[in-house]
């Protein structure tokens, strides 16, 4: 299968709704349902791109992003990033791509803006 994007999500019906999408594209989705286990993820295992939810159990989706780019796994701090949250007041877009993150998008998710969103970054395999 095709490049490895890890979702750090912890709302399975979101996480299930990108993974069919990303998959019918040849991805191969990585999946975290916490910040801790997103980054642990992303630095075990080879990564092309991040899809980041904001609001997560354990430590947001801000201190996971710039934990990331401070990782010891150097690719990391160019890995994208595209924040996918249900955030839309004023600033929070500005918040996440001061994080790390380099492209915000707004929940609820549209799977064609997705997919450019990706493709921009990673390259579709099929």
């Amino acid at each position: 299968m095709g490049h490895n994007i890890l979702y750090i999500e912890d709302n399975p019906d979101n996480m299930l709704l990108v993974q069919r999408a990303l998959e019918s594209r040849g991805y191969r989705l990585l999946k975290a349902e916490d910040g801790i286990d997103g980054i642990s993820q992303a630095e075990q295992n080879n990564v092309d791109l991040i899809l980041l939810d904001i609001n997560l159990p354990d430590i947001d989706g801000y201190e996971v992003a710039q934990r990331l780019r401070k990782s010891s796994k150097s690719e990391l701090a160019y890995t994208p990033i595209i924040a996918v949250t249900a955030n839309a007041l004023k600033g929070d877009a500005e918040r996440a791509l001061d994080a790390g993150c380099d492209v915000y998008m707004s929940k609820p998710v549209n799977i064609r803006e997705l997919w450019a969103r990706i493709e921009a970054y990673v390259p579709s395999p099929i």
